[in-house]
């Protein structure tokens, strides 16, 4: 049976979210690490105020801990994955899992990557569901100004650009469902730019060695195990599309029977369900999903 272990990003945040991950040694250890090297609490933040734990600035480095904890904690138990995979911030989560940085280095990029995004404004990010996929394609390509942000699913998707032109594709495309994003920015678009090429700078001074097992990067989902190629996928994951629908086609090709959802939520393995109904499917989010 081959495992993949993937890993939710933002929007999956609920509070009282790896609470009871500090009954554990692995956990309180590395809640005290992270409170090092972040100035504040995880675990304050997870079980404080929902608003502040939906702003970017915490939610990002909040959900990295919480999924690095349970890999350290699965790792315990003897569990490996053959696959790994993170959607948006989940990548950098995958990225652990694979051993292509340490816990403290992944903290201080999550950290950077939420400070430099917090900082965007004037952008605007909407969900479609059950939507006319030829209708949308043409509409964004007649409109510089918005873009296809997260491809989640057939049926799913995200668009970011400036309000305006997000208000100009919700009315020209027929969907079920249309949702704004409570995001500050138009995250994965090319109004990213600035703080993309930040990151990039911030980038440079941290080592990536190669990952142990393949990783499915959001800009690229070839299987790939060079921490070169998967440091520059970081760089264009700010400006570029999260292709999670490819991924997870990915995830036939390579034969993996087994899809774990390391985090809070469920958002991954739903997407997952729907379109690789084959998959036996599982969540860990906490102590009881270890037992």
């Amino acid at each position: 049976m081959k495992i993949a272990w993937v890993f939710p990003g933002q929007g999956s945040q609920t509070v009282g979210m790896g609470v009871d991950l500090q009954d554990t040694l692995i956990g309180k250890t590395k809640f005290e690490q992270a409170q090092q090297i972040l100035g504040w609490s995880v675990v304050e933040k997870c079980q404080g105020d929902e608003e502040e734990l939906s702003r970017t600035l915490y939610t990002q480095p909040c959900l990295y801990v919480i999924e690095s904890i349970l890999v350290d904690l699965l790792r315990e138990k003897g569990q490996t994955p053959d696959l790994v995979a993170g959607h948006s911030l989940g990548e950098y989560s995958a990225l652990y899992a694979a051993g292509v940085f340490d816990f403290a280095t992944g903290l201080q990029l999550v950290q950077h990557r939420a400070q430099l995004m917090d900082t965007v404004a004037g952008g605007k990010m909407a969900a479609l569901m059950k939507f006319n996929r030829s209708q949308l394609e043409q509409v964004i390509a007649a409109n510089p100004d918005v873009v296809l942000a997260n491809d989640n699913s057939e049926q799913q998707v995200v668009i970011s650009g400036t309000p305006e032109a997000v208000k100009v594709v919700l009315s020209q495309v027929k969907a079920k469902r249309a949702v704004p994003l409570k995001v500050s920015g138009a995250f994965h678009s090319p109004l990213m730019k600035t703080a993309a090429q930040q990151f990039e700078t911030l980038l440079t001074a941290y080592e990536f060695t190669d990952a142990q097992i393949p990783v499915l990067s959001n800009v690229d989902p070839t299987p790939t195990q060079s921490g070169t190629v998967l440091k520059a996928h970081l760089t264009q994951q700010m400006t570029s599309s999260v292709r999670w629908r490819e991924i997870m086609l990915q995830l036939r090709q390579e034969e993996i029977s087994q899809g774990i959802e390391v985090g809070p939520g469920k958002v991954l393995t739903g997407l997952i369900k729907r379109t690789c109904p084959d998959l036996e499917l599982a969540n860990v989010s906490g102590i009881k999903d270890l037992l």
